[in-house]
């Protein structure tokens, strides 16, 4: 068995002693782990970090991706709520499948688990590692980037009685603001999946918000700033190209809740 924290701590080089397949085949493995270290720090920022260096060829790729769809469906939350880390690698390096995404699309509005940190378990951050993803499709000229506008919203207004607390909203909020950017986004695609949540909005109980509802305001002001300032990709600041009617139609939702909101 290869001792990963030396690959790490010496940054990172791919050992010679087994074949690549094999070595990946033990990282994914560790993907499933209840122990952050072996988890996180380990299989996952290595893998992360072949991936992001071309070490890893298209086959292997595809392969991975395979192997992290169907994790969607593993019983073990960790194990669900670092596939779509593995696959955002993935697709950023270049190899996507169209078959990934419908399994994507389930898992993400149906996850229950949205618990960030765990004391045992470590990192979860379900809603934030599948916004990482959600934005690296969004981006991805095969994907409809309308598609992944209206996962974000049907993610925010799932019923939860959970409040989001670790940076949940900055993350799906980073994500839907780059998929907003999308040139090939019509002004109807670039407003309308905003139509749900001021539904969501209508009627707002005296006795405040429900859960799922402050998580989606707060993402949505996160989306505002990003389109009034322009998102930042890499080393470049990309403007939203239907800037002026996606930031009147945030103000308009965003009213319906904080009427004092610009």
């Amino acid at each position: 068995m290869t001792d990963w924290a030396r690959v790490r701590a010496e940054g990172f080089a791919v050992p010679t002693d087994r074949p690549l397949p094999e070595l990946v085949a033990e990282l994914s493995a560790m993907l499933r782990s209840p122990d952050p270290v072996q988890r996180d720090s380990q299989a996952y920022s290595i893998l992360a970090t072949w991936i992001g260096a071309g070490a890893l060829g298209p086959e292997l790729l595809h392969a991975l991706g395979d192997e992290m769809v169907e994790r969607f469906g593993d019983p073990e939350t960790q194990a669900r709520t670092f596939a779509p880390l593995i696959l955002d690698a993935i697709v950023s390096a270049g190899v996507f499948e169209p078959s990934w995404v419908p399994p994507f699309e389930r898992w993400y509005v149906a996850e229950e688990d949205l618990r960030g940190h765990d004391p045992k378990l470590g990192w979860l951050h379900a809603v934030a590692h599948g916004a990482d993803l959600l934005g690296a499709l969004g981006q991805f000229p095969a994907v409809e980037p309308v598609e992944m506008l209206r996962l974000g919203i049907g993610r925010l207004l799932t019923p939860t009685e959970y409040v989001w607390r670790d940076l949940e909203d900055d993350r799906l909020g980073y994500a839907l603001a780059v998929t907003l950017t999308r040139a090939d986004l019509t002004e109807t695609d670039a407003t309308g999946w905003l139509d749900p949540a001021a539904r969501a909005l209508v009627g707002y109980p005296p006795d405040g918000p429900r859960p799922e509802v402050s998580n989606t305001l707060r993402t949505l002001r996160v989306v505002y700033v990003l389109v009034d300032q322009g998102v930042r990709i890499g080393d470049q600041v990309a403007e939203v190209p239907h800037r002026d009617l996606v930031r009147a139609k945030l103000t308009e939702v965003l009213r319906m809740a904080t009427p004092h909101f610009l």
